[in-house]
């Protein structure tokens, strides 16, 4: 493991103490993953001295039309398949509780919302959460904790669930199978060589046959 300097300590304490500022404090607002991911880029930009996309996974070799296009969806529609059919059945029956959706009533039947609410979460779920989350937390982690197979498990096990956690909305049900989607994306992101255009891309399209399932009265 190469040495960590003064600078890689000081500014991912004050970088991680800024996102808790924005999730933990009194005012919350709705592109606040957007911010933060602006943050981390900023941070990134004077820890990796002018690199910061690459520090966070942004590999260019690796964005392309089969990659993205072609490969993420089918990747994302079968986590979709284990998710529906799989996860929240199990889990469901595990908690006794359904998952909370009705944040997104609004959303069913009426297509203007559902296509503007779908952009807002690209951006702030697809890129903010994959860029703070896998980008940036678990790439982190390696840095200060190494890729041996047990760091690597721990990496995963505390940051997505505490990804999960941050789905508090969808009440107990949400949060633990939100958890496991995020661990897999994570494991996805760990064997891909942290290929976060590829994260980004699953994540993003997995949003989109979620809020295609609500709009249509299927979730």
């Amino acid at each position: 493991m190469n040495k960590i300097t003064l600078r890689q300590v000081l500014i991912p304490l004050i970088t991680v103490t800024i996102i808790c500022s924005f999730w933990f404090g009194p005012i919350r607002i709705t592109i606040e993953n957007i911010i933060i991911s602006i943050i981390i880029i900023i941070a990134n930009y004077i820890e990796y001295r002018g690199k910061p996309f690459l520090a966070l996974g942004f590999q260019r070799e690796k964005f392309t039309f089969k990659n993205i296009f072609v490969i993420a969806p089918l990747v994302a529609l079968g986590l979709f398949l284990f998710y529906a059919f799989v996860l929240i059945p199990g889990i469901t029956k595990l908690t006794g509780t359904p998952i909370d959706y009705s944040g997104y009533n609004q959303l069913k039947g009426n297509l203007q919302a559902c296509l503007s609410f779908l952009l807002l979460v690209w951006a702030t779920s697809g890129f903010g959460e994959e860029i703070i989350f896998r980008g940036y937390f678990m790439r982190q982690f390696v840095k200060f904790f190494g890729e041996s197979k047990i760091s690597i498990a721990l990496n995963i096990i505390l940051i997505t669930g505490f990804f999960g956690f941050m789905h508090n909305h969808q009440g107990i049900t949400g949060q633990l199978v939100t958890g496991i989607v995020g661990a897999l994306i994570a494991m996805i992101f760990y064997l891909r060589k942290y290929d976060l255009w590829f994260n980004i891309a699953i994540h993003g399209f997995f949003n989109t046959i979620a809020f295609i399932c609500i709009y249509l009265g299927w979730l």
